[in-house]
């Protein structure tokens, strides 16, 4: 805890078997109190690495929820939990989970309510290996959202996020998608809502055993992306409700 806030770190794994003891090695136990492990029907042995590093809370989809469906099922944990802090870790190890006691200070004192980690900020996305197009299109598509939804955010696309109780059940993340494009709707909720965002620099590593999408998923993608903001700015104007920005 910090100041008496619980704080619950949530890792949405899939395939996370021979990434796992590192990133959860790196989780700063002095002031988490609980992690949370959604194994979303992996066909490695994610579960059972999760189980012998000593993890309490670790849930196997029964069939593959998809990335969102993942994160909606840690989230509610967490919350069940009597998380005030949660904080979404990927079990990859492409972010390092030292960043933890900053990001969770910050909503600690009222800072922001919500703190991503950043790739962007500073030069640690091209140096942790972050392939050019990737890097190139993360950059157009968070100009064009910054536009349409009125923000300042150096990236939307970052897994690595901290949220307080309050955020998490303002929102209503059961109207996202089962898909990546989750975490671009949940942004808009939150900034939909109102709520400040802050960002602190973050380091990434791509490797081989990192997770990653290929090129056709990730045109998927930021297709998805760019019709979430341009309903966002619909919504806004009033010109066209969306049952999302309802709780």
């Amino acid at each position: 805890m910090i100041n008496g806030k619980k704080i619950v770190v949530v890792l949405p794994a899939y395939n996370a078997a021979k990434t796992l003891e590192i990133t959860y090695r790196e989780i700063p136990f002095n002031i988490v109190d609980d992690v949370v492990l959604v194994d979303d029907h992996s066909r490695d042995d994610t579960s059972d690495v999760a189980r012998g590093l000593g993890i309490t809370h670790v849930i196997r989809h029964d069939n593959n929820r998809g990335y969102g469906g993942n994160q909606k099922t840690c989230y509610t944990t967490a919350l069940a939990l009597g998380a005030d802090i949660v904080i979404m870790v990927h079990p990859d190890y492409q972010y390092t989970p030292k960043l933890i006691p900053v990001m969770s200070w910050m909503i600690v004192n009222d800072v922001y309510p919500v703190v991503l980690g950043s790739r962007i900020l500073g030069n640690g996305a091209r140096k942790g290996g972050m392939p050019l197009y990737k890097y190139i299109a993360n950059r157009g598509l968070t100009l064009i959202q910054n536009m349409l939804v009125g923000q300042k955010l150096s990236e939307y696309h970052t897994g690595y996020r901290a949220f307080s109780r309050a955020v998490l059940e303002s929102i209503n993340i059961e109207a996202n998608s089962d898909d990546f494009v989750f975490d671009n709707q949940m942004l808009s909720q939150i900034i939909m809502q109102g709520f400040p965002i802050g960002e602190v620099t973050c380091p990434t590593k791509y490797f081989d055993d990192a997770s990653s999408i290929n090129f056709r998923r990730s045109a998927i993608y930021g297709l998805g992306v760019l019709w979430t903001s341009v309903q966002h700015r619909l919504h806004k104007m009033g010109i066209v409700k969306n049952g999302r920005y309802e709780k």
